[in-house]
This record gives structure tokens, C-alpha cells and sequence, in this order.
């Protein structure tokens, strides 16, 4: 089994165009949830969220390959610049054959299908753009990355709504694990701004009309929020043969369905997922310094993942510090399992534990250490992060500082 580590990390989101922006963001705790622009609100009930400010496409993109791009895609490819550049890989010859591109992605090209629905019911258009369904597929992303970077290893697409990014990473982390290939190319990306998808979350009735309150008693729903985050996975031989930086390393996945409800979470599935992660790790409860939550801010899920930590950690749930990413940057459904992938890593690297945001009020539900508002300086030696999806899909991944 060899040990994998990871070797280079890129997000493009709403709350940072890059790692070194994002983790400024993040570190400070700003939350960045606002007015929707990139989309008409006069017809919604829900007009905040997170957006990418300051992004014109064509300026990353020609323009024969911006025909084939949603938003989604160009988001993960944008990602994926970043986190290939800042490891250094590259991917000729049997180094292509050698690397793995996994994704996860919760509902795929929005922007087009709403564009093509538009067309056809509007307007009555008799048909739709002949890269209708290249740019909605949800393997786009990932098919782009391996097409623009020659990654010709095993690639695929993952989806599992709001656990996605993390059954993503855990499945390239045991490819890597297990030597059927020795780096792989992961995460998650989702552009999930878009009437349709607005209008579909509004009916759920679990969105805020202010802003995402995790763990808070006052807390009133979830935020969506755009964004992709891409990491470069190796296993620690190779990374070491060639010298590369290394930010910490996977330790640990685990992964159960809760078999009980299509929206409703389970304590005891997602506690279960916790203790296989840490069981895979090597790593008991106590060795656990940090836990990034899924905490999306609504009633149902903070209470239940409270419970889940109390029972995954037993005594040790009272000490550990616990912070809501989503506070900050949203939703990012099937994306944002990588981009709190990322917050844990580089809260590990900085030895800096990042705060919730907005929190305003304790709630007896939910009476843990949620690091509220400002960040905390503190070792940390391991930490997990969760994300529990509708479909009680639920997958946690644990990660430890690096130490030869």
C-alpha cells in the first residue's frame, strides 16, 4: 500500500481565484455570500448566493473551445490550471497512461440546459445547439481536463450530489493507495447559478433569504455558491523521486448510505462514515485536531451532524474544533467536498483552524467548539472532512500533516 500525498491544489471560486486568495479569504473569515448578478432574480424568491466576480471567459478561453465549455467545466479547467502548475507534473508518454483524472460534479452544465429549455419553451425554437449535450454531460469537466493536459490514464466523472467531490478524491486517494496508477488529477466543479437549479432549491425550502448561519440557533438555511477545486494526488515515492512540495497526506476514506431518506440525513450514517474513515486511517478519535463540517446551515443537518460527531468521537467531540466552510463560500454541491478538501489542507499546513462565519447565537442542538467567526492558531496533527448528500451518500476523508 503506498503512502499518497498531495503535491499541488487550485480553486477558482467565489471567494478566491486562486489558493493564495482563496485561503486569505478563508483564514479572515469573509464571508463572501451577496446579491446575485450573473442572473435575472425578479422571478426568484432567493436572490443571494456566491458568484465569481471579475470572470470573463474569452479571456481564458479561445473561442473554438469556449463553444464546448459550460460554466461548469470552465470553472474545474481553470481549477486544474492552477493545481497542475503549482505541482509541477506533467503527463507525457506513459506519465499520462500512469495518472488518473477523477471528478465530482452534482448537476452539470445548468447554464446550458437552461439556455436550451429557454429556447425551445420561450421562444419556440424547433431545436437546440449542437453542443447542447457535450457541454451538459457531467464528465465534461473531467474529460476537458484530461484533453487539455494529455492525461490519458483511467477517467471518470462522479456523482453524488453533494458528496461528489469527496467520493471523487477517496476513489483517485485508492487508485493511488493501491499502485493501479501513481498520481491522479481530483476534485470537484460546479456552476450551479442558474434559474432552473435556483428555482428547484427554492422548493425544497431549505435556502436562507440572509446568509448561511451554520451551527448557529438562529441559522435559517443553506447558501449556494459557484466554484471548483482541483488537487494533484502521488504517491509519496514518486513525489519524493522528483523533489516535489507536499502539503499533507491522505490517510483515509470512508463511505456509507444511510438506506432511510432522499433528503433527510442519519446520525448513525454519518457517524459511521467518520469511524470508517479514521478505522482506514490508522487513527483513533483522539488523534483528530480539526473536523471541516459539512454544516449547511439548516436546522435538519446541523443538528443530525452534531450528533454524528458526538457519537463517531465519544469524549473526544468536545474537543475538537469543528468549522462550516459554506459559511463563507456557499454550496457548492458536487464541488464542495474539494473546496473544503482544500480549506482542511491548508488549515493544516498554516497550522490554523478556520473559523464559521456569521455565527451569532449557541444553540443546545449543536453545543461544540465551532471556532466561531475568528480563525484559531493551533497544531494541528490530523483532521477530517465531511460531506453528507441527499440520497444519504455519505463521505469523509481524513488527512494528516506530512512527516517522512
Amino acid at each position: 500500500m503506498n503512502r499518497v500525498v498531495i503535491t499541488g491544489l487550485g480553486v477558482f471560486s467565489g471567494a478566491g481565484k486562486s489558493i493564495s486568495e482563496f485561503w486569505e479569504t478563508i483564514s479572515n473569515g469573509r464571508c463572501v455570500i451577496g446579491p446575485l448578478k450573473t442572473i435575472p432574480t425578479d422571478e426568484l424568491q432567493i436572490k443571494i448566493g456566491v458568484e465569481i466576480k471579475d470572470y470573463v471567459a474569452k479571456e481564458h478561453f479561445p473561442k473554438k473551445q469556449l463553444a464546448l465549455l459550460d460554466r461548469f467545466s470552465q470553472l474545474g479547467l481553470m481549477a486544474a490550471r492552477e493545481a497542475i502548475s503549482d505541482s509541477g507534473l506533467t503527463f507525457d508518454g506513459e506519465d499520462g497512461d500512469n495518472t488518473a483524472t477523477i471528478i465530482g460534479c452534482g448537476v452539470g452544465g445548468q447554464e446550458t440546459a437552461d439556455q436550451a429549455y429557454y429556447h425551445i419553451y420561450k421562444e419556440g425554437r424547433r431545436g437546440v445547439h449542437p453542443f447542447t449535450i457535450p457541454r451538459m454531460m457531467l464528465n465534461a469537466a473531467c474529460s476537458h481536463i484530461t484533453m487539455e493536459n494529455g492525461i490519458t490514464g483511467p477517467s471518470y466523472a462522479i456523482a453524488s450530489a453533494c458528496s461528489s467531490a469527496n467520493h471523487a478524491i477517496g476513489q483517485a486517494f485508492h487508485m493511488v493507495r493501491q499502485g493501479i496508477v501513481d498520481r491522479a488529477v481530483t476534485g470537484g466543479t460546479e456552476a450551479c447559478i442558474a434559474i432552473g437549479t435556483m428555482k428547484g432549491w427554492e422548493a425544497i425550502r431549505v435556502m436562507t433569504t440572509d446568509t448561511c448561519r451554520p451551527f448557529s440557533k438562529n441559522r435559517s438555511g443553506m447558501t449556494l455558491g459557484e466554484g471548483a477545486a482541483i488537487m494533484t494526488l502521488e504517491t509519496l515515492e514518486h513525489a519524493k523521486a522528483r523533489g516535489a512540495k507536499i502539503y499533507a497526506e491522505i490517510v483515509g476514506f470512508g463511505m456509507t448510505s444511510d438506506a432511510m431518506d432522499i433528503t433527510m440525513p442519519s446520525s448513525e450514517g454519518a457517524s459511521k462514515a467518520m469511524k470508517f474513515a479514521l478505522k482506514d486511517a490508522g487513527l483513533n478519535s483522539e488523534d483528530i485536531s480539526y473536523i471541516n463540517a459539512h454544516g449547511t446551515g439548516t436546522a435538519a443537518n446541523d443538528m443530525t451532524e452534531t450528533k454524528s460527531i458526538k457519537i463517531a468521537m465519544g469524549n473526544h467531540a468536545e474537543k475538537v474544533a469543528i468549522s462550516a466552510s459554506k459559511s463563507m463560500f456557499g454550496h457548492a454541491l458536487g464541488a464542495a467536498g474539494a473546496m473544503e478538501l482544500a480549506v482542511t489542507t491548508l488549515a493544516i499546513n498554516n497550522d490554523v483552524a478556520p473559523p464559521t462565519a456569521n455565527y451569532e447565537e449557541a444553540d443546545p442542538e449543536c453545543d461544540l467548539d465551532y471556532v466561531p467567526n475568528e480563525a484559531r492558531d493551533m497544531p494541528i496533527k490530523a483532521a477530517i472532512s465531511n460531506s453528507f448528500a441527499f440520497g444519504g451518500l455519505n463521505a469523509v476523508l481524513a488527512v494528516k500533516k506530512f512527516a517522512d
